[in-house]
């Protein structure tokens, strides 16, 4: 009888235990980011300087993104295919650039991503530059 008592809590605590796991590390991975995006570009430089324009993402089926650019280059734009993972957002940018001013403007390459509700922040720290950041509201 003692043994029998034993076994059931012991298989009641070992369920609850596994039911109780999350793995939280996909929820980024499960929503989708297809539309159109407008907010604010803002780069803040390891000097001190910063600067900031409005820019617009769009995200369309097939993983392709499109970024819109400022004259001045801040940002530069690009487009291109996306794949993104976890927390992380890799952008594949296919334009032909100038060499002109700071590659880093271009969306392209790996960032950080979080997704709320509507908002969308995608943050690049490019440790020998500065950090490069979209800060997003999908339209």
């Amino acid at each position: 009888m003692k043994n029998g008592i034993y076994k059931i809590l012991l298989i009641a605590i070992l369920s609850l235990t596994f039911s109780s796991c999350n793995n939280d590390d996909d929820n980024n991975d499960n929503q989708s980011l297809n539309g159109d995006y407008s907010g604010t570009f803002t780069v803040e430089y390891l000097n001190g300087d910063t600067f900031s324009n409005p820019v617009t993402v769009s995200f369309n089926e097939g993983n392709n993104y499109q970024s819109s650019g400022n004259d001045d280059y801040f940002p530069a734009g690009g487009s291109g295919t996306y794949e993104k993972s976890n927390s992380t957002i890799e952008f594949y940018d296919i334009n032909y650039w100038t060499a002109n001013f700071d590659w880093n403007l271009i969306l392209g390459g790996e960032y950080e991503y979080s997704i709320n509700g509507t908002e969308l922040v995608i943050t690049a720290n490019r440790t020998e530059f500065g950090i490069y950041k979209y800060e997003l509201t999908k339209e």
